[in-house]
């Protein structure tokens, strides 16, 4: 389930298998099913991250 954070000034929407940032809530959406099915991160939705956990 897509978690929302607000950091600073900017609010955040987290996949919430892998925890990258996005912008917007859809493309978090797109991560996370992308998570879910292959157990990894995609290159293409993950250069749109603007959040990476520690």
């Amino acid at each position: 389930m897509v978690r929302v954070k607000k950091l600073s000034d900017k609010i955040v929407y987290l996949c919430g298998i892998c925890g990258l940032g996005y912008s917007d809530q859809e493309t978090a959406k797109k991560c996370e099913e992308w998570c879910k099915k292959t157990g990894t991160c995609s290159i293409e939705i993950t250069k749109k991250a603007i959040y990476f956990p520690s």
